[in-house]
């Protein structure tokens, strides 16, 4: 016979977010620590998203963000940024007949068309041959800000005011959440930040209001199915009150 304390640590591990958000941070300090130039570190991170998408698929999760691109990452080098836009095209063309094959949907936050019409057409495309699959949503941030997405979303209620098409006082949190690049999505249950990095980043602000924060010292090329397991068996065992008692 299970014991009731048997039972409710089941219950606990059973218990899955359906929304997972991921700072992947450390791919340069990885490349660093071995001697090897910041590509090879964005090569193993691009291994590390395909780990971690199984796993999440595996798990149940039904929605999984990754910050990709932020729109800081424009102050990188320009040969740092012609990197990370080659492997993002090389890994787009190469990972989408696997998306298919796993019934995941992509989705882009963020100003993506900044990568130019090349890039653009190859994400729209495959968001279009996606967009059917319904095992998970895998949500890209490329050249995303959370500030700027906010302040997007007042604007555009703004001008909706102008025009009558609002009232100023009809404006509340549902109506600026339905502004921003994550409308219709699942609320954010949990986001982790690898490298051992303690802070947000600009990225997914509002989102994050009461979603269960995880920093893990694990660099971002390292993190693997493992540690994706032990992030949401730390998010299962935490109580999540919501500002209540």
């Amino acid at each position: 016979m299970t014991s009731p304390q048997a039972a409710s640590a089941e219950g606990a591990a059973a218990l899955v977010p359906r929304h997972v958000a991921i700072i992947m941070d450390g791919n340069g300090r990885w490349a660093a620590q071995r001697g090897l130039p910041r590509v090879a570190g964005h090569k193993a991170g691009a291994e590390a998203v395909r780990r971690t998408l199984q796993a999440a698929a595996d798990a149940g999760v039904e929605v999984l963000t990754l910050y990709a691109f932020s729109s800081e990452n424009w102050r990188r080098s320009d040969e740092e940024i012609s990197d990370l836009t080659g492997l993002m095209r090389y890994y787009l063309e190469k990972e989408l007949d696997r998306l298919l094959e796993e019934r995941v949907k992509l989705r882009l936050i963020g100003d993506y068309s900044a990568f130019g019409p090349k890039m653009t057409g190859l994400l729209e495309r495959a968001v279009e041959k996606t967009a059917g699959n319904d095992r998970l949503t895998l949500v890209v941030a490329l050249n995303y800000g959370s500030r700027l997405e906010l302040a997007r979303a007042a604007s555009t209620l703004a001008a909706k005011a102008v025009a009558g098409d609002v009232a100023p006082g009809e404006i509340d949190e549902a109506a600026l959440a339905a502004e921003l690049d994550t409308a219709g999505l699942p609320e954010l249950d949990l986001l982790i930040r690898t490298s051992g990095e303690v802070r947000l980043s600009n990225f997914l602000l509002w989102q994050s209001a009461y979603a269960e924060l995880l920093f893990s010292p694990v660099l971002w090329p390292d993190f693997d199915e493992q540690a994706f397991s032990d992030a949401l068996a730390q998010f299962s065992a935490r109580q999540r009150r919501f500002g209540g008692r």
